[in-house]
């Protein structure tokens, strides 16, 4: 199965025009990915390209415009440079560049590989850089070495918190009509791919199936992770001192900060009958019967603070710059999204001092539910 872009190590590259982003991504990918041209302000948005790097695996290759464009989009173009910054995992930086944006990249703590890019004719190779040519392919193998590196140092498992290899694990997925038609739901996919990696006993079932489930078990599960809307026919069946979590509490944990999360939670709980609550979902997609984000969740909260409350809600990436408005944001699980995407969505609701919380967390907070993670 492809690796889906959510999955994949996003890789910006940033400079200033004609400093050689494009060649630079060429001459990694070893072919003609991004247009190269000596007119300045070529690349007038990102260009996004799938690709498997050797020792980092599938990763996004991003080219930016020049962050000097002074043409008379230029204000636009790099623009959408600095707004790149909000899916990077890595930055490739072809020095020189402004002081001001190395520190805004600095402050999302996103890992800077700095580069003297054209080397062949450089006068000078910048400190702490590395010298690359894309006509030579000098520096190639070295600037690749340094992004696994990186990669690397920033792996993470969705399961690690929660389970240890070799551990039965049931996964409880309910099948109904907010369910894709033949297929599983990506968390699901995803986490069961994991455990399978992790040498884990991957044990599935729907939740009118957990108690007859569990009789077949010579001995309880290590762990039972359920769909959140799930939980209160779930919980009563779990047995003791079995650690039990859902599959959106682990994506919380994956994708952006759990503790921050729950503290959203708690402060769910005490919001009152005339809070307004922003719901962010990932995915774009049309809303079910029974959908967790548009359904569920808001029955959950109106049950919980009454019918006055204000609800509204976003998708894809729709995301208000002004959030000044809400009480509170509950985002979902995030699968579609990067960890760093999901992470500047963090940054900007403690920005405006706006708490957060996540689908899982919020749904068990609502219904009296501990879980762990």
């Amino acid at each position: 199965m492809k690796t889906p872009n959510s999955e994949r190590v996003h890789i910006a590259f940033f400079g200033n025009c004609n400093s050689g982003k494009s060649s630079l991504i060429n001459a990694i990918t070893g072919e003609q990915t991004a247009l190269v041209s000596e007119v300045a302000g070529t690349t007038t948005d990102l260009i996004k390209r799938a690709v498997e790097l050797p020792n980092v695996g599938a990763a996004v290759l991003i080219d930016t415009p020049g962050l000097d464009d002074n043409t008379t989009l230029g204000a636009l173009r790099t623009e959408q440079s600095r707004k790149a910054l909000m899916q990077t995992d890595i930055a490739v930086v072809l020095l020189p560049v402004e002081d001001s944006f190395l520190t805004q990249i600095r402050s999302l703590e996103i890992p800077i590989i700095a580069v003297t890019s054209k080397a062949d004719i450089a006068t000078e190779v910048y400190e702490n850089s590395i010298a690359v040519s894309s006509a030579t392919g000098l520096g190639i193998e070295q600037l690749i070495a340094a992004i696994a590196s990186c990669v690397e140092n920033q792996s993470r498992l969705i399961t690690e918190n929660i389970c240890n290899s070799g551990d039965t694990v049931l996964l409880v997925m309910p099948q109904d009509s907010s369910a894709p038609k033949g297929r599983l739901i990506k968390p699901q996919v995803e986490v069961i791919r994991e455990l399978l990696d992790r040498g884990c006993t991957a044990v599935c079932c729907q939740p009118d199936r957990v108690e007859a489930t569990l009789s077949t078990l010579a001995t309880p599960p290590q762990v039972i992770i359920t769909d959140s809307s799930a939980f209160a026919v779930v919980k009563p069946l779990v047995p003791q001192g079995v650690r039990f979590t859902s599959f959106s509490i682990l994506f919380a944990d994956y994708k952006g900060d759990i503790e921050l999360f729950r503290a959203g939670a708690r402060h769910l709980l005490s919001l009152p009958a005339t809070a307004k609550i922003l719901i962010a979902e990932a995915c774009s997609h049309t809303p079910q019967n029974e959908d967790i984000g548009r359904v569920k969740l808001p029955r959950l909260l109106r049950k919980r603070l009454g019918e006055d409350i204000t609800i509204d809600t976003v998708s894809g990436t729709d995301f208000p710059a002004d959030l000044s408005s809400y009480d509170l944001i509950i985002h979902c699980g995030a699968c579609m999204f990067t960890r760093r995407y999901v992470l500047s969505r963090i940054a900007q609701a403690k920005r405006q001092a706006i708490p957060m919380t996540n689908y899982g967390v919020a749904i068990a907070a609502l219904q009296g539910i501990e879980t762990d993670n």
